[in-house]
């Protein structure tokens, strides 16, 4: 077998290569659900959203401030309501001031996460779809083995392959510029940083404990609006107007429940899909996984098309 068919075999192996890379890496099933992911989370990945969710964590922690230190000392301590009676007539406001600590720490890391990686996932929303990427390997992988295989039988038949060769370094180059062409190189490592970022808050059980704190929230707020607000101004002496940060937090109350469930369903729906994007490669990988292929097709093909005695430099060789 002479030297120029080795060179093509091997660029032609190449290109194989460049086809199952999907399949080994499972990338016909898992990349389509990333795509399911990103988009998504479109609607939550944005400046304005971040600051809309942290400025409602504040407005709660401020309704359980005043409840606290307020509201209840005002009504206990004013003989309205025994203390004991107090915890179990409002058992759900109770609850919350005991866990809102615990649950502004962890709603507050996930808007700390959401806003640490709008950068990230701009970066990741700006690559080509998704559900194209097994293509953008399989494509390049069919076009370098068909023109390869050309070329190996235009040799057998002693016909020029040079034409071939040629357009087969030209196929290896544009493969090796492609990640250039994406901003891989800047793009996908910043898809990585947010995949890492992101692995705690996409667990079913961090999705679980968050879907719990609305329901320990919205009876709270119940209680606080039909129970303890109305048994203050039944007092006579405890004016509703000392009590502003609950009153808001009431008025408001169905509008954050309407900004978040979509965040909550979002991160619910995508746990599954989440880790399918998670069992791929490293992000800062995939650049690399078309310059190597790529850069190794353009010397095989030129290489390929030298004549046999430029490889040992001799004159007169034939074959080897």
């Amino acid at each position: 077998m002479t030297m120029r068919r080795t060179l093509t075999i091997s660029a032609l192996v190449v290109g194989l290569g460049m086809i199952a890379a999907p399949a080994l890496f499972g990338m016909f099933s898992r990349a389509p659900d990333g795509a399911v992911m990103i988009d998504d989370f479109r609607p939550f990945m944005t400046p304005e959203q971040v600051d809309l969710f942290r400025g409602y964590l504040t407005e709660i922690d401020a309704a359980d401030t005043e409840s606290r230190l307020v509201l209840e000392p005002a009504l206990t301590q004013s003989g309205v309501v025994d203390p004991a009676e107090y915890r179990i007539k409002f058992a759900s406001l109770v609850l919350l001031n005991e866990s809102w600590p615990a649950i502004e720490a962890d709603m507050t890391d996930l808007v700390d996460r959401m806003e640490d990686n709008l950068d990230s996932y701009a970066a990741v929303d700006a690559l080509p779809n998704f559900k194209l990427f097994p293509w953008f390997f399989v494509a390049p992988g069919v076009l370098i083995s068909a023109i390869a295989a050309a070329a190996l039988i235009a040799d057998r038949r002693g016909a020029s392959t040079k034409a071939l060769l040629r357009v087969l370094a030209g196929l290896g180059v544009a493969v090796v510029l492609a990640p250039a062409m994406f901003q891989m190189f800047e793009r996908a490592p910043k898809g990585g940083d947010m995949i890492e970022d992101f692995r705690p808050m996409m667990t079913v059980e961090r999705v679980q404990a968050v879907q719990g704190y609305f329901i320990t929230m919205g009876a709270a707020e119940g209680q606080l609006r039909n129970g303890a607000l109305p048994l203050a101004a039944e007092s006579g002496d405890l004016p509703l107007d000392q009590f502003v940060a609950i009153s808001q937090f009431s008025e408001d109350w169905p509008e954050i429940v309407i900004e978040f469930a979509p965040m909550i369903a979002a991160m619910s729906d995508n746990v599954d899909n989440f880790a399918a994007v998670d069992a791929l490669p490293p992000f800062a990988m995939f650049p690399w996984f078309f310059v190597a292929p790529g850069l190794l097709v353009v010397v095989l093909a030129i290489l390929s098309e030298r004549r046999p005695r430029e490889y040992l430099g001799i004159e007169n060789v034939a074959t080897i």
